[in-house]
């Protein structure tokens, strides 16, 4: 099992790292942050469907076709703290040394959204204080990771969850010949 979740959670993490990098690059670039959102989670989505690759080829091939929900969950889980750990500290060493002013580009740009969609002055206000005390706690490194972790777990947590459930197997198929 463990060959499974280091493998499969390092193709993940470099995945979804390198299409959070290119996306971050260039929206940080382009102030154009629309989008952005979609591309991230399309690519979790799409890095952690190898969960669904490794619980499969752990149970054909070395569980003999078998595998409990609860022994599939672990490895998706697994996979998923591997890939999460490699994105967070993709993004920490990112953040800090490549695009440090992120947060005060993302927050402007968030505060013009807000402006120019029409809210009444009072939901602006509490939009731009919300928005405003999530950049003032992304200064905290500690903030920084759990922000990050919160962002990408989820989304593995719900896929190992699934996996899981469409992967279980209690007796192993015979194939008649």
């Amino acid at each position: 099992m463990k060959k499974y979740v280091i493998t499969f959670g390092i193709i993940a993490g470099v995945i979804v790292s390198a299409m959070m990098v290119y996306s971050i690059t260039s929206c940080y670039n382009s102030l154009d942050f629309d989008g952005s959102e979609i591309i991230g989670y399309s690519s979790m989505i799409i890095a952690f469907s190898f969960i669904f690759v490794a619980i499969k080829n752990y149970r054909d091939k070395n569980n003999a076709g078998i595998i409990s929900f609860g022994k599939a969950f672990r490895i998706g889980l697994f996979i998923t703290l591997v890939a999460s750990t490699i994105y967070v500290l993709v993004w920490v060493i990112y953040f800090y040394n490549f695009v440090p002013d992120f947060m005060d580009k993302y927050t402007a740009h968030t505060i013009q959204q807000a402006k120019e969609s029409g809210l009444s002055a009072t939901k602006l206000k509490d939009q731009t204080a919300q928005i405003t005390k999530m950049s003032e706690m992304y200064k905290n490194p500690l903030f920084v990771v759990l922000f990050t972790y919160m962002e990408i777990m989820p989304v593995g947590l719900i896929i190992s969850l699934i996996a899981a459930l469409i992967l279980k197997r209690n007796t192993s198929k015979v194939v008649a010949t």
